[in-house]
């Protein structure tokens, strides 16, 4: 059992494509409450990061799902968007959220799909020319929670990639 204060050790990176579901096992292991967040599958494609959850471990009083459950998943699936883009340029490198807003549209009544996306179409470009000069960056991205062909909540995010001397 890890201690508070000790960090997991790094995934190795990959060499060619990512294993996405030794990556989900490792994320399980470094981050305990993953296993609980009900997610199924995950995919990339292009800039796109796709989960498919289940929305029994996921349940509030009403039968819906629960919106503290919906937030963590989104904050953790732009987490993972900056980690798995930064593990294919060929880094390792820390991340965290610095800031996240949720909307909430519509009820989750069913299992769903999470995605996650650059805010901006010039959001990697930018994320890249900050990281070649100054070490460092910031990116926004926008996760968008479909039940069937509904929209139920869109999350904002803007997450920083720390310099390897803050790491």
């Amino acid at each position: 059992m890890r201690k508070p204060g000790v960090p997991h050790p790094r995934l190795p990176l990959p060499e060619g494509q990512e294993d996405l579901a030794a990556f989900q096992k490792w994320l399980s292991d470094a981050i305990p409450m993953v296993g609980a967040l009900g997610i199924e599958e995950m995919s990339l494609h292009n800039q796109s990061l796709t989960w498919r959850l289940a929305l029994a471990p996921n349940l509030n009083d009403k039968g819906t799902g629960f919106g503290g459950a919906l937030s963590a998943q989104t904050t953790l699936q732009g987490w993972c968007w900056v980690t798995l883009w930064l593990r294919k340029q060929g880094m390792a490198r820390d991340v965290v959220v610095a800031e996240a807003t949720q909307r909430f549209l519509a009820p989750v009544t069913g299992d769903y799909r999470l995605v996650c996306t650059p805010a901006k179409p010039d959001g990697v470009e930018k994320l890249t020319k900050k990281l070649a000069e100054r070490g460092k960056g910031r990116i926004a991205l926008t996760q968008q929670l479909y039940c069937g062909d509904a929209l139920c909540l869109e999350a904002h995010g803007s997450y920083a990639v720390l310099s390897s001397s803050d790491a």
